[in-house]
């Protein structure tokens, strides 16, 4: 299957076994039990690598050879062992709490040793975050780092972390923290927790860091909270000005542009009516030098049509007016006489 068992074949003891079968008598049978029971051990050195999953060879406790999916072969213990790791697994270490109980609800229990930090303005702040990874060396995992995740003896990943997370805390302002600087405090925590997992040789990746509650101290924390309101009041406000001003910056924009065109279309529009009215009256004059009494009398009629279509005005004859009741004007009727009529009744 693999190298060892190689290895294994081509042993003297494997070779001393084939001459002891070559030859006869009665110490034959326990030859028999002898290789049976040897079968069996060496068929415990077969081990299956799942997908994901890495396996490190040991032989007498040194790291021999790293393995990957699939099946394979060792020689076995007490000579050699593996170990079989999920690499690609993503774990997670919770810092300044515990979860006793998953939920739902969830119930957690708080450590304020490694939660309560001093910020970099001399105020207390609980932090409480969640630190996630994954293994991208596995033998530096193994063999470099004495308990690199952490555990109950608080070894390497959550003393890291936790030093990681003070030096972030202890470089901002607790109103930072509280409020907008919660993404920096994620992204510095990891980036300095990284580093320390490289120096370190922990073979570890830090996948993400997640906030999980940022608190000012018990005694104090209904006055923060009323700061906290206040500025989100204050950046509230600010927006809402902001968006008021944008929505009305390009309206009035719109208007004055529109004002403008329409200026320019009342100047175009004057410009020419007067151009118009010039032409027009150069040519009435023109012709009035040609012959001016008919142009005046034509001038004349035209003014008075214009005049008298306006006018509600009923012209009636000489012979009627002195009666008692010459015009008897029922509803619109009056308006409703033709004016060639009424000319004509007048000239009678």
């Amino acid at each position: 299957m693999d190298q060892s068992f190689d290895e294994f074949l081509n042993s003297k003891f494997f070779k001393s076994l084939q001459r002891q079968f070559a030859g006869k008598g009665p110490g034959r049978l326990w030859i028999y039990a002898i290789c049976g029971i040897a079968v069996l051990w060496l068929l415990t050195g077969i081990y299956i690598v799942k997908p994901g999953e890495m396996g490190v060879v040991r032989r007498f406790g040194k790291m021999r050879t790293t393995t990957g999916p699939g099946p394979h072969y060792h020689i076995p213990g007490p000579i050699e062992r593996v170990d079989v790791v999920k690499i690609e697994e993503i774990r997670s270490m919770e810092l300044g709490f515990r979860t006793i109980h998953p939920g739902p609800p969830a119930r957690i229990k708080s450590y304020p040793l490694e939660s309560l930090m001093i910020t970099g303005d001399e105020n207390l702040v609980n932090v409480r975050v969640v630190i996630q990874y994954r293994i991208s060396s596995l033998p530096d995992f193994l063999f470099r780092v004495w308990d690199p995740e952490g555990s109950a003896d608080r070894r390497t990943l959550m003393d890291a972390a936790e030093t990681a997370l003070r030096g972030v805390a202890g470089s901002m302002d607790i109103d930072d923290i509280l409020t907008t600087g919660r993404a920096k405090v994620q992204e510095d925590t990891k980036t300095h927790l990284q580093s320390l997992m490289d120096i370190y040789r922990t073979g570890l990746l830090i996948t993400a860091v997640k906030l999980q509650a940022v608190d000012p101290p018990d005694q104090v924390k209904a006055s923060f909270k009323d700061v906290v309101s206040a500025k989100e009041d204050r950046e509230r406000i600010i927006n809402e000005a902001q968006a008021y001003k944008e929505d009305l910056l390009p309206k009035a924009r719109g208007e004055a542009e529109q004002m403008l065109r329409a200026a320019e279309a009342y100047k175009e529009t004057s410009i020419l009516e007067a151009k118009g009215s010039a032409a027009r009256f150069l040519s009435m004059l023109k012709e009035y030098r040609i012959a001016k009494d008919v142009t005046r009398r034509r001038l004349y009629f035209e003014t008075m049509q214009e005049v008298l279509a306006k006018a509600n005005k009923i012209v009636i004859s000489k012979d009627v007016a002195g009666k008692s009741l010459p015009l008897l004007p029922l509803g619109d009727l009056g308006s409703s006489i033709p004016l060639a009529e009424t000319r004509k009744g007048g000239q009678q």
